[in-house]
């Protein structure tokens, strides 16, 4: 699985932009806020829908324009695929696969596999129960369109159960007309929460080995699923809860209320592991779902790395490299000296200043 090509047009920083990928290591290096980051997120989108700074459509476009274009041609399985994209500020994207438009942007995903990699992903373990969900909505909706619906509708569900306490406030009519939203995301819910737990369970089949690489066979790291429901059933906690909701006009429990808990031995690493063990866990939490995505699909993913490698010290960068050394990679730096000293083989490096790219091969 590769992309082989990208072209922007009227995106954040650029005006028009084509750039050839190379099929293993490509470079981005330049000072701070030239637009790096910008090139990855434009190619995660182009296979997702979504930027990875969950950034809404109108705020890509660049400024005085009214939409914008992003183009991916990305190969799977020996057979090219033309992603078009069309970013509109006051309209849903278009989006079109070799010139066919979908219908759905459910559609799209499959096609092409992305795993982004960003510093704030170091800050997962320590960061709010929100950042680990996005992390698993991210992957999974990626992998399963099945659960890329259900968590749609679920959320859908959701917002209008809260519009409707909001509107109603303490009104006793409102009972019913929660049931029958209560019935809906109960039946969502449940299919969310199961689908997450095959994925954790996934992730701990992955994830000791890598732990136990990173820390020298000090620690060894579990991962555990923790629904806001606790011991009882979704429907049972939803009615538990009922009074707490009219009280705050929201939804207090569901999978959208989810946390997931990572263990070393019996240490909480959310709460009382150091800096260090957190950006370990962090670490291997994304080394593992890169080697997830490979068993899932028969493949390889796309590796977007911004910026991370800065981050690390040297044991850990040592140790990502190593791990990538076979997969497509794009990633972002400040300067090519940070590769230097590694076993690493760049294929492709471009210079990137003021919203222009330069190749430099």
């Amino acid at each position: 699985m590769k992309i082989k090509s990208l072209k922007l047009k009227n995106y954040r920083n650029y005006d028009l932009l084509k750039l050839d990928f190379d099929d293993a290591a490509n470079i981005f290096y330049g000072d701070n806020a030239q637009g790096k980051t910008n090139i990855l997120e434009a190619v995660y989108l182009s296979g997702t829908t979504k930027s990875h700074r969950g950034t809404k459509d109108r705020d890509l476009i660049q400024f005085g324009n009214e939409e914008s274009h992003i183009e991916a041609v990305v190969e799977k399985k020996g057979i090219e695929y033309q992603l078009d994209m069309h970013l509109k500020k006051n309209s849903p994207k278009g989006i079109a696969v070799n010139k066919i438009p979908l219908r759905k942007a459910s559609e799209l995903f499959g096609i092409i596999n992305f795993v982004f990699f960003s510093p704030e992903d170091l800050n997962i373990i320590k960061d709010g129960p929100s950042e680990r969900r996005r992390f698993i909505d991210m992957e999974l909706s990626q992998l399963d369109r099945v659960y890329l619906s259900d968590l749609y509708n679920y959320n859908r569900i959701v917002n209008q159960r809260n519009h409707l306490l909001k509107d109603m406030g303490n009104s006793g009519k409102i009972a019913d007309t929660l049931d029958i939203w209560d019935l809906q995301l109960v039946q969502y819910g449940n299919k969310i929460i199961e689908r997450r737990k095959e994925f954790i369970k996934q992730v701990n089949e992955i994830i000791s080995f890598i732990h136990k690489k990173l820390t020298g066979s000090r620690e060894d790291i579990q991962v555990i699923y923790e629904p806001s429901n606790g011991s009882l059933a979704l429907e049972q906690a939803l009615i538990k809860n009922r009074d707490r909701d009219l009280r705050i006009k929201s939804t207090s429990v569901g999978p959208h209320r989810d946390d997931i808990c990572l263990l070393a031995g019996d240490l909480d690493i959310r709460r009382f592991g150091s800096q260090g063990q957190q950006r370990t866990a962090a670490l291997s939490l994304k080394l593992s779902e890169i080697e997830l995505v490979k068993q899932a699909i028969n493949d390889t993913p796309v590796l977007l790395l911004d910026d991370v490698l800065s981050e690390l010290d040297k044991h850990r960068q040592n140790y990502l490299l190593d791990s990538i050394n076979d997969i497509q990679t794009l990633i972002t730096c400040t300067g090519v000296e940070d590769f230097v000293n590694h076993r690493f083989s760049i294929n492709k490096v471009f210079h990137v200043q003021g919203g222009q790219v330069m190749d430099e091969n």
